[in-house]
């Protein structure tokens, strides 16, 4: 485990140091466009933070490749090394994209031919394990076609999860904490080797994320862009790809004791098959809808609008931060969910604390429809949004604001490119603290 740790420190200081430099490197190279239509932030902001979190990537597969313990793997698996080229290529295509905004369908060859250098290299799923049927090999082509389908959809789910500022980042953190307890389990407790290196991918996503975060939550001062989240959706499927059919029942001791003991201690080879569905469930489901709504309309599948999740949390009247962490919540709350109840299939406590977060997220999620309106001799006392209409104002010289705060939206004013002050701006200017 100190190892494990000691990796994921070294790629999140690695991929925090050099944000810094690359969020220089990308507002002189012009990777800062303009504000469209469907974008939340205000500011023009600098992309291409997908560049600071590949070293990141890189600094962590070489620590660990000098320690005692996880160096093993790279010497009974090429799967390290699989991964590194499938990152390197998706990697290069979106900074291509960020700075020259390519073809959607270009990205699309792109990320199948990244999954299919992991495939050559033997990052690829050989079985799957049915309930009821056991473990069922797969022909050379379904392996093949499986995990590029998989790493395909990952990576546009968290592609189009990526909106607000520190979502992508957190939700993805979030997704391999949990992903990395389930795989370090199998691996530790039950002795399979197979499960090191998606531990290990775990645990350089986690850092990855973590060093990127302080300079992307609201207000951003850099965006990962398409290299950074194309980047972080290919390690998140390589991991489940790789702990994916490698799990043996016979290697785990699962059968022995009744019929009823065996079903539940076979949840934890079941799982492979529901944990990568479940760390990416949200984005997934954004995913799917998006979809659906975009060709219902009759338009292309990838053209963008403003109909994503975190959007509609922003309608509805959340703020950013909120929206932000309400995402993190229930990201967090399946993954998690998903988790404990490989652990433990038998215990309905877990059941009843999934219904009862779910509750609570729900009560969260609706908070303001149910905004409070004080009484007519307190409105003086309290802030403009909670007034009724036509209240009369705390103080006749309250000065001007910009932003409407009887409706708790903003009138969002595209600012320029250049303009000093704004977090695209200067390298160095001021962090702009505008809500």
């Amino acid at each position: 485990m100190r190892e494990y740790l000691l990796t994921l420190c070294v790629t999140a200081a690695v991929t925090y140091l050099l944000t810094g430099p690359v969020r220089k490197f990308a507002i002189v190279a012009g990777a800062m466009p303009e504000i469209r239509a469907r974008d939340v932030h205000r500011e023009p902001t600098p992309r291409l933070g997908g560049i600071a979190m590949f070293f990141g990537l890189c600094a962590g597969l070489l620590v660990a490749d000098h320690l005692t313990n996880l160096s093993e793997v790279f010497e009974t698996s090429n799967e390290p090394r699989a991964l590194l080229s499938g990152a390197a290529v998706i990697w290069l295509i979106g900074v291509l994209d960020d700075k020259f905004e390519i073809d959607a369908l270009i990205k699309l060859g792109g990320q199948m031919i990244a999954a299919g250098v992991m495939v050559v290299q033997g990052l690829t799923i050989l079985w799957i394990p049915l309930p009821g049927v056991g473990n069922v090999a797969l022909t050379q082509w379904q392996g093949t076609l499986l995990t590029v389908a998989l790493v395909v959809i990952t990576i546009n789910a968290v592609n189009f999860v990526d909106g607000l500022d520190g979502l992508a980042a957190g939700m993805v953190c979030i997704a391999a904490a949990a992903f990395f307890m389930y795989a370090y389990r199998i691996w530790y407790s039950y002795g399979i080797e197979a499960a090191a290196p998606a531990s290990l991918f775990a645990a350089i996503l986690m850092g990855m994320c973590l060093g990127f975060l302080p300079h992307n939550m609201h207000p951003a001062r850099i965006f990962m862009g398409d290299s950074g989240s194309m980047l972080i959706g290919l390690v998140l499927a390589a991991g489940a790809i790789s702990v994916t059919g490698q799990v043996d029942p016979d290697a785990m001791r699962l059968f022995s004791g009744s019929e009823r003991n065996t079903v539940h201690q076979m949840v934890p080879v079941y799982i492979p098959l529901l944990m990568p569905l479940t760390i990416i469930a949200i984005p997934a489901a954004d995913l799917i809808l998006a979809i659906v709504r975009r060709t219902w309309r009759g338009q292309s599948p990838f053209a963008a609008d403003r109909g994503h999740l975190h959007h509609r949390l922003l309608e509805i009247g959340h703020s950013h931060s909120r929206a932000v962490l309400i995402m993190y919540f229930f990201s967090a709350l399946i993954a998690f969910g998903a988790l404990a109840y490989s652990v433990n299939a038998a215990s309905m406590w877990i059941v009843l604390s999934v219904v009862f977060l779910s509750a609570i997220g729900l009560v969260l999620l609706l908070l303001p429809r149910f905004t409070p309106r004080a009484p007519r001799w307190a409105e003086r006392f309290v802030p403009p949004r909670y007034r009724r209409r036509g209240a009369p104002a705390a103080v006749e010289s309250e000065p001007a604001v910009v932003a409407d705060e009887t409706d708790g939206t903003d009138e969002r004013v595209p600012v320029a490119a250049g303009v000093s002050g704004v977090n695209g701006a200067t390298a160095v200017g001021p962090r702009s603290r505008a809500r």
